[in-house]
């Protein structure tokens, strides 16, 4: 297995021979206007594309977690052939056909295809009203012969959602999305680092992977802070902080 990362949660993976692009976020930077009631005004993306979108534009499967724009955007839309089998959650069919994609597929619980067994995770996007607004999101567990288990947490708090699915698939690796997302009111709606922390707590067995940082304007948690957080806790050995376009 090899995980790049592309862009804030944007991930391209070689796992059991399958190319698979993860969530993809193509805008050029500053392309799109904050976040609504964030605390900046800095456009999105935050960063360009560490290349040209091309070298990612021909996956032989998509996997996406929810529909929110940093996840799945305009000009993703627009680049991706759209007859690229795509694997999304129970209720995102509709809108992706209505982008032109001719082969997706939901995934319940349990789906295999190209070899690879495919497991849909729930999470939680936030709390109260907020994480109710935020809507369904989910996360993925790839297995596969010879490979390890890759666990894609998704835009997802540490909640007993994170809690079943490393109790239930005991991952080698775990890739969360850490950038303490936030708007003005209310709490975090993806993982900040006392998150990153518990999930290392809970399953020191797993290696992560924190992404989801540094890209778009209303996540607070900086690769630099969540380092800091790391190394005083005693945890950073067990996390690595890939840049953009990096392979781990």
């Amino acid at each position: 297995m090899k995980i790049q990362l592309i862009r804030n949660a944007t991930l391209w993976l070689e796992y059991a021979g399958v190319k698979i692009l993860v969530d993809p976020m193509f805008s050029d930077a500053e392309a799109n206007p904050p976040i609504i009631n964030s605390n900046n005004d800095r456009r999105n993306p935050l960063v360009p594309l560490p290349a040209d979108a091309a070298v990612w534009a021909q996956p032989d499967l998509m996997l996406v977690s929810h529909l929110h724009q940093d996840h799945f955007d305009e000009a993703a839309i627009a680049r991706l052939p759209k007859t690229t089998p795509v694997v999304c959650q129970p209720g995102n069919e509709e809108q992706l056909h209505g982008h032109g994609f001719t082969d997706v597929t939901s995934i319940e619980s349990t789906i295999s295809t190209n070899g690879i067994t495919i497991h849909r995770t729930q999470g939680q996007h936030g709390t109260g009203e907020i994480g109710q607004w935020m809507g369904q999101v989910s996360g993925f567990v790839l297995q596969a012969a010879n490979e390890p288990t890759l666990y894609i947490a998704g835009d997802t708090i540490w909640c007993d959602d994170v809690v079943q699915a490393l109790d239930a698939y005991h991952p080698d690796v775990t890739v969360v999305n850490a950038g303490g997302a936030q708007f003005v009111m209310g709490d975090p709606i993806t993982m900040d680092a006392a998150d990153v922390i518990a999930v290392c707590e809970h399953a020191p067995y797993t290696q992560v992977v924190a992404v989801h940082m540094d890209a778009i304007n209303h996540c607070h948690v900086t690769r630099d802070k969540l380092r800091d957080a790391l190394d005083a806790s005693g945890k950073s050995y067990n996390v690595r902080i890939p840049e953009d376009g990096e392979w781990v």
